[in-house]
C-alpha cells in the first residue's frame, strides 16, 4: 500500500504512524535503533506490504494494467489504492481527510530530527502540495504517476497508468473495496501482535 493507506492502517498512536511512513528508508535490522512504537510502526509497515504483495485481488488488479509496466505494477497498484482511499475517505474514517492530514503533517514537523534524510528532503513537497489529499482527485494521482515515472528514470512509462484506471476504474475500485476489508482485519490483529510482542 501507499503512503495514506499506512497512516490510515497505524491506528490512533502518532510514533506507530510516523515508523510506519518511514519504514522504506529503513532497512534490515535498524529498525531497533528507533524508540519502540516507531519500531511497532516500521513492523507494521512490513506485515501490511507483505499480506498486499502475496492477495489474489491486488493480483488481479495487476493483470488490468498494461504489460509495459513490469515489476512497478505493485507500486502503481498502491498508488491507484490510495486514490480510491482518499476520494472515499469518509466511508472509513471520522474526521476529514484533510484534518487527518494536517495533523499527520504536524507529527511529522515535531520530530523532523528523528526521519530519516530521504524522508527528511520529501517532507517539504509532501507538505507544500498536499500530496496526501490530492490522491482523492485523478489530477493529483497523474502527478503523482509522473513524478514516479521521472523518479524511475522512465524506464516504465508509469505516467500511462492514468489511462489504464480512466479505462478501468470501476474494477479498480471494486477490487479496492474488497481488499480493503480484508487488509484492515489484518492491520488491528496484526497491529496486536506487535504490541504483545513489546511487553
Amino acid at each position: 500500500m501507499n503512503y495514506l493507506a499506512h497512516l490510515y492502517l497505524s491506528g490512533e498512536n502518532d510514533s506507530i504512524k510516523i515508523g510506519n511512513f518511514i519504514a522504506d528508508s529503513i532497512k534490515g535490522k535498524k529498525y531497533k535503533l528507533y524508540p519502540e512504537n516507531i519500531q511497532k510502526g516500521i513492523l507494521l509497515h512490513r506485515q501490511i506490504d507483505s499480506f498486499t504483495d502475496n492477495d489474489d485481488i491486488v493480483k488481479q488488479s495487476k493483470k488490468r494494467l498494461n504489460k509495459r509496466y513490469g515489476h512497478y505494477k505493485g507500486v502503481i497498484i498502491d498508488i491507484l489504492y490510495d486514490h480510491f482511499l482518499a476520494k472515499n475517505w469518509l466511508k472509513y474514517a471520522t474526521t476529514s481527510l484533510h484534518i487527518f492530514t494536517q495533523s499527520f503533517y504536524n507529527t511529522l514537523q515535531n520530530n523532523y530530527d528523528i526521519l530519516p534524510d530521504r524522508v527528511q528532503f520529501l517532507m517539504p513537497y509532501l507538505v507544500k502540495d498536499d500530496w496526501l489529499v490530492s490522491y482523492a482527485t485523478l489530477e493529483g494521482i497523474e502527478k503523482v504517476l509522473i513524478g514516479m515515472n521521472k523518479r524511475t528514470q522512465e524506464k516504465a512509462q508509469m505516467h500511462l497508468a492514468i489511462n489504464d484506471l480512466k479505462e478501468n476504474y470501476n474494477d479498480f475500485e471494486n477490487d479496492f473495496t474488497l481488499f480493503f476489508e480484508k487488509l484492515r482485519t489484518f492491520s488491528v490483529l496484526k497491529l496486536k501482535e506487535i504490541n504483545k510482542e513489546f511487553l
